[in-house]
């Protein structure tokens, strides 16, 4: 039962603050479902309550469908009609990662927590959760319980896929997805505070025509540092892949244990641009691939990259078939890598109050930045090894290398000729 307030209104006139109390018990704005037979046991399949309940609120025009605390099972797929929050009782993500650590809380040992069982053994099913215009997955738990830890992962489709105008996922825990969110074909998605170990793909973003926000998701391996497993992670994860996205807003991301950390492609939709900051990527292959950008931009600023294992760590790559522009500033780059930077391709990169620490750990000679082709800025920026700092290949078109802070003597390798502009850099060695 709902009571509520409504004004007096004679003649299209309000009168003044008289009021009429009514009651309505057809009115609501919550359903449990626990009232529509989910039975919180993590044996008995609890789709179909679910979805019983989300169509209720779907038709009443909208509200919360909760989830009490308990574990739910999953064999089949959810669909979140417009204006509907499926949630649970997280007010901020939780961590659970009692199965690593013990002593620390699993996902059967408190709050809302969704087991997923349906889908396995392909990646390309049905999502299990669908988010459609204004609706919002909130609070829970994403704990795929048929995984092993000590394996490689078997293939699950996306766990959350975000649809139509405004969907939201907020305060999800994604514990150990095969997939993690499929935020493509949507408008104004927002993914905020988001934890977990997705271990294929954590977020991939494309067919975005109106800006999609990302703010504070962090992916870590909570759930398994096994040796087989976390060997598989970094040959094949991406935690953050991007396709087209017309002004992408990321905010505070983070992730650790991949092949590639953030990924730049061209789909048939296009092209990213956004504004990138405060992210990070540790103990990536790559922390960033770029293979294809918009020419508006991809503007990293206050990122942090760490590359020290497989079997060429690079912090950043640029692909041959890039032509867009990307632009790091103010970003600090460590780790044992063997460069900093590959780039090649005909776009623009620039590199402007960057910290490089540590570069060529074989001794190889291999320079900070090695800039194959295309167009570069390195600018302002300090190089904090006593090693080469920039290499720029016949293929460059233009360089601009000024006023950078060089420990030891002065290794930078540059065509002479116009186009190509290197001064006012000071390394220990400068007259």
């Amino acid at each position: 039962m709902r009571t509520s307030w409504r004004p007096l209104v004679r003649l299209g006139v309000v009168w003044g603050c008289a009021l009429a109390w009514t009651t309505n018990a057809a009115v609501t704005d919550r359903w449990n479902v626990l009232d529509y037979g989910a039975v919180p046991d993590g044996r008995t399949d609890c789709t179909a309550a679910f979805q019983r309940a989300l169509d209720e609120a779907g038709r009443q025009g909208g509200g919360v469908v909760y989830a009490p605390r308990g574990q739910y099972r999953f064999e089949g797929s959810l669909q979140v009609p417009p204006g509907v929050t499926l949630r649970g009782v997280w007010e901020s993500v939780p961590a659970h990662n009692g199965i690593r650590d013990r002593g620390l809380p699993k996902p059967t040992d408190d709050g809302t927590t969704f087991l997923v069982t349906g889908g396995a053994g392909s990646e390309d099913g049905p999502p299990f959760i669908t988010l459609n215009h204004n609706s919002t997955l909130k609070g829970v738990v994403i704990y795929y319980p048929d995984q092993d830890p000590e394996l490689e992962p078997r293939p699950y489709p996306w766990a959350i896929a975000m649809r139509g105008k405004n969907p939201a996922v907020l305060a999800v825990e994604l514990l150990n997805p095969y997939q993690g969110i499929d935020a493509s074909n949507n408008e104004r998605h927002l993914i905020r505070d988001v934890h977990g170990q997705p271990l294929r793909r954590g977020i991939y973003v494309d067919a975005i025509y109106d800006i999609g926000r990302i703010e504070n998701v962090h992916f870590n391996p909570w759930w398994s540092l096994r040796p087989r497993l976390r060997a598989w992670q970094q040959e094949n994860g991406e935690a953050f892949i991007f396709g087209r996205s017309d002004w992408q807003y990321v905010f505070n991301t983070f992730c650790f244990g991949y092949n590639v950390g953030y990924k730049f492609i061209a789909t048939r939709a296009g092209v990213c641009n956004g504004n990138f900051l405060g992210i990070g990527a540790d103990d990536c292959y790559t922390a960033v691939m770029v293979e294809q950008s918009a020419p508006y931009g991809l503007l990293i600023s206050n990122g942090e990259f760490v590359s020290f294992n497989g079997p060429d760590p690079t912090m950043v790559r640029v692909d041959a078939r890039h032509t867009g522009t990307v632009r790091f500033v103010n970003c600090a780059f460590w780790g044992p890598c063997n460069q900093i930077a590959r780039v090649s391709g005909q776009g623009t990169v620039g590199f402007s109050d960057c910290t490089f620490v540590q570069w060529d750990r074989n001794n190889e000679g291999r320079h900070a930045l090695q800039i194959e082709s295309g167009r570069v800025l390195v600018r302002g920026c300090e190089f904090q090894a006593a090693k080469p700092q920039v290499s720029l290949g016949e293929g460059v078109q233009r360089a601009v290398v000024t006023g950078n802070l060089m420990r030891g003597r002065l290794a930078i390798r540059a065509p002479a000729r116009p186009g190509i502009v290197v001064r006012d850099n000071a390394a220990e060695d400068s007259p």
